[in-house]
């Protein structure tokens, strides 16, 4: 049963941004950039670029830790995917992302910080060798591009569904990034840490605005639930409780045989009476790929772990991911329930009141603030989704380049000059990251959503570093290990990837239909990683011990590393016992919601 989309009662508010919208917008976010700028003045070195001079206390850090999780591409793409799969995917936050920044906080981040690290992939030559560390670096430029591609899309959604700009949204877009270049490449982290924790105030308002209007619309969560179940049987308990199987139905109307045949080579059945293709994954294994793309998130990121290692004392390190876990579980509830809000109100996206080319799940977000919002609070939550944009523009503008220029410009090509040319090395790349992202864009654009387009990346090259980390810090596993491990596990993502596209238009299977679904591949990934360092373990033996080794090599990251160490000066010694206490409970915390409360 396919129901007509209920009429929005907006109260003739369905018209583009007002100047006054538009007015917030602009001195919004132009305030906190012009912060960012000034803020900029005091980078000098390449210690105060990569890590802040590390100066950065526990409540800018945990705020900025928060402003790169949720970004514009999570409030548009996160919204959509609970469009598609419901309150499952909030355990990507809620128990993946918690307890990924308490191991890191904990953990990984402890001896990067001790000597004088400024990179994760750093650490991994440390403890595996120089190809683990180059792999990291170049696996971690193409992911986080990716999320960059996913910021400009969802703005281009925003700006042309909300802003009724059009196809000239994406000048806008560009203006933006452009923008976000700027302070970023002339700051740095210090800059850039500053920004995310003033621009988090702008998102958590404009996400709470949206979160009010759209659950009065609906109905709170029983209306929800009735419109979900009057759309198709039992779809409120599919997107309204984590523990269900989650069921995908693909319509084969209009396919020949020899389409259905390939279709069915990625998995599923076919319904010959609904005319359908249906896929069933067991909650489990939802839940499952969802914790280990949380697990990926804030471990193998170093856009995280950039802004852990420029703290100013451990006890800071600790303390942030306890505010930004706190922040992160609340506003998870009330960012990615709008979109199962938005499926109740348009249960199909050709419901949609958009043009045709718009009607895709990522259209929820950006619709609901159109449909749902009046003038002032419009722009408002634009604001919020403008400075969330902001926000990973900047963050991944200064993590991509030093990433790029320490652990392979520097480490490979030009290992030995003075430290201003590093620092100018890394500004000219940033705007080459930010704006190079958009030839990812295409992609993005797909019906699937971006959500599950991520998903797919993240299983196929982001999960065996994810593997190579944890061997790392909790194993003796052979130095030479990491390296082939992390060859099988990409080989096998690639080999993912590639699949659906060479069984649709070739007929023929790369895979098993298994190791094809989108949900079962982070977990192969992940076991297929750790498993053959395991074997190369077994013959070549464990290490003497699982820690790194202390400094660079050579050269000026030699001397950066001396110089970052130098700036470690704890004025005041405090227990780490009480900040430990309180990351464990947050991570208890979203483990029960997820697992109990909404199970």
């Amino acid at each position: 049963m396919r129901l007509a989309a209920a009429p929005m009662a907006t109260g003739g508010n369905q018209l583009s941004m007002s100047a006054l919208d538009w007015m917030i917008v602009l001195l919004a976010n132009g305030a906190i950039i012009l912060a960012g700028v000034l803020r900029s003045r005091d980078t000098r070195t390449s210690a105060d670029w990569f890590l802040a001079g590390r100066t950065l206390p526990w409540w800018m850090i945990g705020l900025s830790l928060y402003a790169t999780v949720i970004d514009s591409g999570d409030l548009v793409a996160d919204a959509g995917g609970t469009y598609a799969v419901g309150m499952s995917y909030m355990l990507t936050n809620w128990v993946g992302v918690t307890a990924g920044w308490y191991l890191l906080a904990h953990r990984f981040a402890v001896p990067m910080y001790r000597r004088g690290m400024y990179t994760n992939a750093e650490y991994l030559e440390a403890r595996f060798g120089l190809a683990t560390r180059i792999a990291s670096a170049l696996v971690q430029a193409l992911y986080r591009t990716l999320v960059l591609g996913t910021v400009a899309t969802t703005l281009y959604l925003v700006l042309a569904i909300v802003g009724n700009l059009g196809s000239s949204a994406w000048w806008c877009v560009g203006a933006i990034a452009a923008c976000a270049a700027v302070y970023t490449s002339m700051g740095g982290l210090k800059s850039v840490a500053l920004t995310d924790a003033l621009q988090s105030g702008l998102m958590v308002a404009g996400s709470v605005a949206l979160f009010v209007a759209a659950w009065a619309a609906a109905g709170g969560w029983d209306g929800a639930a009735g419109r979900l179940d009057a759309h198709q049987e039992g779809l409120s308990k599919q997107l309204l409780h984590v523990g269900s199987d989650n069921v995908a139905r693909q319509s084969t109307d209009g396919d020949s045989l020899q389409q259905v045949e390939r279709r069915l080579l990625l998995g599923g059945t076919h319904d010959p009476a609904a005319d359908e293709i249906v896929s069933t994954n067991p909650a489990w294994l939802v839940a499952l790929a969802w914790i280990i793309m949380g697990l990926s998130y804030a471990t193998v990121n170093h856009t995280q772990s950039m802004r852990i290692l420029g703290a100013r004392t451990e006890w800071d390190m600790k303390v942030s991911v306890v505010l930004a876990g706190v922040v992160l579980i609340v506003l998870t509830f009330t960012n990615l329930t709008v979109g199962i809000m938005g499926r109740a109100l348009y249960p199909d996206p050709i419901l949609m009141p958009l043009d045709t080319a718009l009607q895709v799940r990522d259209s929820t977000f950006p619709l609901l603030v159109r449909e749902l919002t009046s003038t002032g609070v419009r722009g408002l939550v634009v604001a919020g989704i403008v400075a969330s944009a902001f926000s990973t523009l900047d963050s991944i503008g200064s993590t991509v380049p030093s990433l790029l220029v320490r652990d392979i410009y520097a480490r490979l090509l030009v290992t030995d000059r003075d430290d201003a040319y590093y620092v100018r090395a890394s500004r000219m790349m940033t705007p080459l990251v930010i704006l190079g992202s958009f030839g990812f864009v295409p992609l993005l654009l797909q019906e699937k959503g971006m959500l599950l387009v991520l998903l797919d990346w993240v299983g196929a090259f982001v999960v065996p570093l994810l593997a190579v980390h944890l061997m790392g810090e909790f194993t003796r596993a052979h130095r030479s290990s990491a390296a082939i491990g992390l060859t099988v596990g990409i080989v096998y993502g690639t080999l993912k990837l590639l699949a659906p596209a060479v069984a649709l238009r070739f007929g023929i299977a790369l895979l098993p239909a298994a190791l094809v679904n989108e949900f079962a591949s982070p977990v192969f990934s992940l076991a297929l990683t750790a498993g053959v360092m395991v074997a190369v373990t077994a013959i070549r033996g464990t290490e003497a011990s699982s820690r790194p080794r202390d400094l660079e090599p050579l050269g000026w990251l030699r001397s950066s590393q001396l110089a970052a160490l130098a700036l470690h000066v704890e004025t005041e010694r405090r227990g780490t016992a009480f900040p430990a206490l309180l990351g464990a409970a947050v991570v208890v915390l979203g483990t029960v919601l997820g697992f109990v409360v909404f199970w």
